[in-house]
């Protein structure tokens, strides 16, 4: 019997060192999929490919609602969940309601991997490639998304209206303390802001911009508040960058340059303040722009993501199973 000991004891190690691997970090994969749904990735693919090519908005959508469910608890799905008798979701509230869309998109991709591969891709997952096929469809760079990440079971309305999700108002340390806070550096957040090259914002967003602070191009301000009148036209939007609106392209931070930005917190970036020099950056280098850029998106992809047991994998996004 004594000679069986070491390799028991081998088999246990490994198995607790393997549980501990587990949990030690989130174990997300570019690969995660390739045995277990080989085509799941090309089916998302084609379902965006479909959308964007329908309404080019609906990339910087997808790509929106990716930062959207990360920034609250976690790159986790829980911004799909409609509300329930025992919680109420993330969609109504006020960082997210009439604002975030693409939710359709994400069920009808849902669908099609559903009867590819039922019960294997997390939604959670779905919106993480998703916000990379949009960017590559409208002219931006990619990279290899880590997939692995479970759905939540729940969602947190309180969250979500918490501040944790940057307003159109904020001010640079206010920025920079936010993405602090998800652990993206400065240089991520100017890099990520610069999604704001494509989509496009509602009158309600930038209203306090045109007409309150005087940081902007006098001929933009007075364009953009015909748009924009004082008490209507709430929900009439406008071009996040006005040069080339469905583009992925560094023309965001060309207009920062010029006080063109649309919003008070993308003129921020560029307002006499530290990250005054990497908007010249980006605006010179489109190459440095794009792989900080990818760079990022990985990054945020990585904030508290489910893994192993934790969660579940949905079989409809917008209720747990």
């Amino acid at each position: 019997m004594a000679s069986h000991h070491p390799i028991w004891i081998t088999v246990v190690i490994v198995f607790v060192t393997a549980l501990g691997w587990g949990s030690a970090s989130a174990q997300l994969s570019t690969n995660f999929y390739s045995k277990s749904c080989p085509n799941g990735l090309s089916t998302v693919k084609s379902v965006v490919q479909s959308a964007v090519s329908k309404e080019r908005r609906m990339g910087a959508s997808l790509l929106r609602l990716f930062f959207h469910d990360c920034f609250v608890n976690g790159c986790d799905g829980s911004i799909l969940l409609d509300d329930t008798s025992s919680f109420q979701g993330e969609k109504t509230a006020g960082p997210n309601s009439n604002s975030v869309r693409g939710y359709n998109v994400i069920d009808q991709i849902k669908s099609k991997v559903e009867s590819a591969c039922p019960g294997v891709i997390s939604c959670a997952d779905i919106v993480a490639i998703a916000a990379r096929d949009s960017v590559v469809l409208l002219g931006g760079p990619s990279w290899e998304v880590k997939l692995g990440r479970r759905d939540a079971r729940t969602a947190s309305f309180s969250l979500a209206n918490s501040g944790a999700l940057p307003p159109p108002t904020s001010t640079l340390s206010n920025l920079t303390s936010l993405f602090q806070a998800q652990g993206l550096s400065t240089r991520d957040m100017v890099a990520l802001s610069g999604s704001h090259t494509i989509g496009q914002a509602r009158c309600t967003s930038f209203r306090p911009h045109i007409y309150n602070d005087s940081n902007i191009d006098s001929a933009f301000r007075k364009t953009r508040q015909g748009q924009c009148p004082f008490g209507s036209g709430d929900n009439n939007p406008a071009p996040l960058d006005l040069r080339s609106p469905t583009a992925f392209d560094n023309a965001y931070f060309k207009n920062l340059l010029s006080n063109k930005g649309l919003l008070r917190s993308d003129q921020e970036l560029f307002n006499g303040g530290s990250t005054d020099s990497l908007v010249k950056t980006y605006s010179n280098n489109p190459k440095t722009f794009n792989s900080d850029f990818a760079s990022a998106m990985i990054k945020m992809g990585d904030i508290k993501p489910l893994t192993g047991s934790q969660g579940e994998i949905r079989k409809i996004c917008s209720k747990v199973n």
